[in-house]
């Protein structure tokens, strides 16, 4: 498969008892589909992967993959510190019809660029499903080499890198030493890493402005930068709020806001301290006004 274009990191819909609203989980994949995108992402880190159970997680991917039904194409937040759950979690989600899976560096343990090598392989060439690395490195601690992803890109099985550091040279880097396709892993640097040779962004703010989102990768992909950058600015302030606090917090506090879902949260994600979720609310009716009723 070819990736490109906007994929949606979901956030994981709970009650307000705190279980995974399955109901909502559909109702917010209708709006992803609606707004055109080319894939959704469940259960990644806007999707709280590390505060849902094992049974959870697989059914998150399940009932996405049922409720997509090949409309847009499902990357499954799959990857793990402990290389034998990262490979149960992708052929559970292969069996179920996920088109690839996401693999996030593993986390906390630290290893090595070996290590990382032989750990993406071996779920690579274990499960048969595509897969797309996750560099991360302020989350997990570690980032992977763009060597490293040289090295894996020479895998059939490995389809792209998200790429998430914050640096818009690490594109050109990649790509001056492989030829893996590179996706955006923040909002806010999509038009400049497209610019360079990125081919989407796998996106939070598209949880909310999907069509739009959408637009600005086409353009991008086109070519037309002149009209990407003026969406790009356009929500530009929108990007960056939604990350004045850990992701997914801001998102889902903003998804409340527009009464689209419960805000609630597992421990130890809260809600947002009050200063800051005014400052996001602000931030909102600047730049989606006309678009949502507050």
């Amino acid at each position: 498969m070819e990736m490109r274009g906007v994929y949606t990191a979901l956030v994981t819909p709970f009650t307000k008892e705190g279980k995974v609203d399955y109901g909502k989980l559909n109702e917010l994949l209708e709006i992803q589909i609606a707004g055109g995108v080319d894939g959704v992402v469940p259960v990644g880190t806007t999707g709280e992967s590390p505060t849902l159970d094992t049974k959870e997680h697989m059914k998150v991917i399940e009932e996405t993959v049922k409720c997509v039904a090949g409309r847009c194409k499902v990357l499954a937040g799959t990857g793990a510190n402990c290389a034998e759950e990262a490979v149960a979690l992708t052929r559970h989600a292969a069996e179920v019809g996920a088109d690839c899976s996401l693999q996030v560096t593993p986390y906390y343990n630290k290893p090595t660029q070996e290590g990382l090598y032989r750990h993406f392989s071996l779920v690579a060439d274990t499960c048969k499903l595509p897969i797309v690395l996750y560099n991360v490195p302020g989350r997990t601690g570690v980032p992977i080499a763009a060597e490293t992803i040289a090295r894996l890109s020479k895998n059939a099985n490995v389809l792209a890198v998200k790429e998430a550091g914050g640096s818009v040279e690490r594109v050109s880097e990649i790509l001056s030493l492989c030829d893996i396709t590179v996706m955006c892993g923040d909002d806010s640097l999509t038009v400049p890493m497209m610019s360079v040779g990125a081919k989407g962004v796998i996106s939070v703010a598209s949880n909310i402005i999907p069509g739009d989102l959408k637009k600005m990768t086409d353009f991008c992909a086109k070519g037309d930068f002149v009209s990407a950058l003026a969406l790009h600015r356009k929500y530009y302030k929108f990007f960056k709020a939604l990350f004045i606090e850990s992701n997914p917090i801001p998102v889902k506090a903003a998804m409340a806001i527009l009464g689209q879902i419960e805000e609630i949260y597992r421990l130890p994600l809260c809600e947002m301290a009050k200063a800051n979720r005014d400052k996001l609310e602000g931030v909102m009716r600047e730049c989606l006004a006309g678009q949502f009723s507050f």
